[in-house]
């Protein structure tokens, strides 16, 4: 069964349903594949820091009004370290700036909700994807539904299908570069039934390791702990957690509050970039491109920046004919992937204990972290990433 589109989008996530979203608003046709369900996909608990950027496009796309009515908007973060709190004014150190929190399962809900309302073409539970010719004027990609093998025509494909998705491993030995590092520890995270403990999210630099305080809504807290890489989660019973949590965010007197735990698991840190982010009429999105570490809350935001670029591009290639801005999607990108992975990376480094570390580099950490709550520059630097980097090529 043949089927045609202007865009194949595989992957109904942030990236793939935003550029969807964004395309039918620039009268560009597009299908949609997911191999997960849609519960999967609507429910699966992942990022929840939407930088100031983001949180304007989707509403000024037309998708932001229960963003705007539930979202908690957060002017400031806190750095706790050596048993005191330090803030960082996110308001005044970036000209009122913000980052919004609004869960990636959340934003999810929103952009299927806009998808089906629009009547636009979106398949779950696909299976047996595969993205063909990409490398020639006429791409398709097989796919199977309700057992039926289909193929979809299209002018482009946006591989938005993930780190483990189909799209970017189609390409050939050689084709693209790999940059890549791995972290030696990784986050415990929980999801429990318990008011957030601070207005604010708390990162915490401590002799037991790193810790995060973070939340989800005004009844649920979002909170992560660091731990080995091959941690056993059975070994982590929800009192060793809330002690652990206890000890390393403690400062001024403060207390964390507790409540059951609904959720717990163990995520590795890793960083990666695949360059170019484009081959022939195949563009590479979101996780299928890069992966940050989740210590600057970058992963959705940056595949929100990618398919920003994506949308543009090819609405200016269906209004006018103009290939430019497609020829420089890659180039365009990269420039703000790798000040993301940067500022990923220089956050990581700054609050984790490494394994062996020596007590030259706890005491190099520390200075860092007094210089960057000490000094307007250092604390204007983390800010002005934080809240999200202007986007560049859109003007």
């Amino acid at each position: 069964m043949a089927i045609r589109t202007q865009v194949g989008i595989v992957g109904a996530g942030p990236a793939g349903l935003t550029l969807a979203h964004l395309l039918h608003l620039c009268g560009i046709e597009s299908v949609v594949l997911e191999a997960r369900s849609r519960g999967h996909c609507e429910e699966r608990v992942r990022a929840g820091v939407l930088e100031q950027g983001t949180v304007d496009l989707l509403i000024e796309s037309g998708v932001g009004a229960r963003l705007k009515r539930e979202g908690l908007v957060h002017h400031g973060v806190n750095l706790r370290f050596g048993g005191g709190t330090h803030r960082i004014d996110f308001a005044e150190l970036t000209g009122g700036r913000a980052i919004t929190i609004y869960g990636q399962s959340e934003v999810t809900k929103d952009l299927i909700g806009a998808r089906l309302a629009a009547e636009g073409p979106l398949y779950f539970d696909v299976n047996d994807v595969s993205v063909q010719d990409f490398d020639s004027a006429t791409p398709k990609i097989h796919f199977r539904k309700d057992g039926e093998l289909r193929e979809l025509h299209c002018d482009f494909i946006a591989g938005c299908d993930g780190f483990h998705g189909v799209c970017r491993p189609a390409l050939a030995d050689g084709t693209v570069r790999v940059y890549e590092k791995s972290y030696p520890f990784a986050w415990l995270g929980i999801l429990a039934q318990a008011p957030p403990s601070s207005d604010e999210l708390i990162y915490a630099y401590h002799e037991l390791g790193f810790a995060l305080l973070s939340m989800r809504s005004p009844q649920l807290s979002r909170l992560y702990l660091q731990c080995a890489p091959d941690e056993d989660i059975r070994e982590w019973p929800d009192a060793r957690i809330w002690e652990q949590l206890q000890k390393r965010l403690a400062g001024d007197g403060w207390k964390l509050t507790e409540g059951p735990i609904v959720q717990k698991s163990v995520t590795k840190m890793h960083s990666f970039v695949v360059e170019p982010m484009q081959y022939g009429r195949l563009f590479l999105a979101g996780d299928a491109a890069h992966i940050v570490p989740p210590t600057g809350a970058k992963g959705l935001n940056l595949a929100v920046a990618d398919v920003r670029i994506l949308a543009r591009a090819l609405s200016e290639f269906y209004s006018s004919g103009r290939t430019d801005l497609l020829d420089d999607y890659s180039a365009t990108c990269l420039r703000r992937v790798w000040k993301v992975q940067r500022f990923s990376w220089w956050m990581t480094a700054m609050l984790h204990r490494y394994p062996g570390d020596e007590p030259f580099d706890q005491r190099r950490q520390l200075a860092e972290l007094d210089y960057v709550t000490s000094s307007r520059a250092g604390a204007q630097t983390l800010a002005e990433n934080y809240v999200g980097l202007p986007f560049e090529g859109l003007a």
